[in-house]
């Protein structure tokens, strides 16, 4: 009995560290709901109905420019039927032995503190229904530069969550992600 309430508290104690360590108290410019963790921001929107396991995401490789990399994840539908979503994906990275890694995830809007090269990452979040063999993309930036004698992560893996607690989908990238000053990395609403 004692070994499963043991088991149960450590259980529980992941749970909560997991869930806040995925999140960051920078503000977002989103006009949508936001939640604020001590930890988190996030974007959440009641139109999301796709999942995770029902895509396959590839890694587009993007380019650098004053120590912030730009890049692009594109989701495509592999599942029957359609999906809706609306507002912005939830990242967690993991680096090559599946560790979970730091991430400051901050939600960048139309006045953000990054803008994007593809245009429809710098609007507002709109709704998008997908259908089997569609996509959708979302575009990252972060800086590789570290400050002071903090090391930069390597995130091998990028899943990535249409729901927070929702299945993920996994996305390798060719190299490995590094972003500096505590894994901040900026992200696009799904366009």
């Amino acid at each position: 009995m004692r070994r499963g309430l043991i088991s149960v508290a450590i259980f529980a104690a992941f749970v909560v560290i997991f869930t806040l360590s995925r999140h960051t108290t920078t503000p977002t410019t989103s006009t949508s709901p936001t939640t604020v963790a001590s930890t988190a921001t996030t974007t959440t929107s009641p139109d999301t109905t796709c999942s995770g396991a029902d895509f396959k995401g590839v890694f587009n490789q993007g380019q650098g420019a004053a120590g912030t990399i730009y890049a692009s994840v594109t989701l495509t539908m592999t599942a029957s039927g359609s999906c809706t979503v609306k507002g912005y994906p939830f990242l967690t990275l993991q680096d090559n032995k599946g560790a979970v890694l730091p991430l400051s995830q901050v939600n960048v809007g139309p006045s953000g503190p990054v803008q994007f090269q593809d245009a429809r990452a710098n609007q507002s979040p709109t709704k998008l229904t997908l259908h089997h063999g569609s996509t959708t993309n979302f575009s990252l930036a972060y800086s590789d530069v570290p400050t002071g004698n903090t090391a930069c992560e390597s995130a091998t893996t990028i899943n990535v969550q249409f729901t927070v607690a929702g299945t993920s989908v996994p996305v390798t990238p060719a190299y490995p992600l590094q972003p500096c000053n505590g894994g901040r990395v900026w992200v696009s609403p799904f366009y």
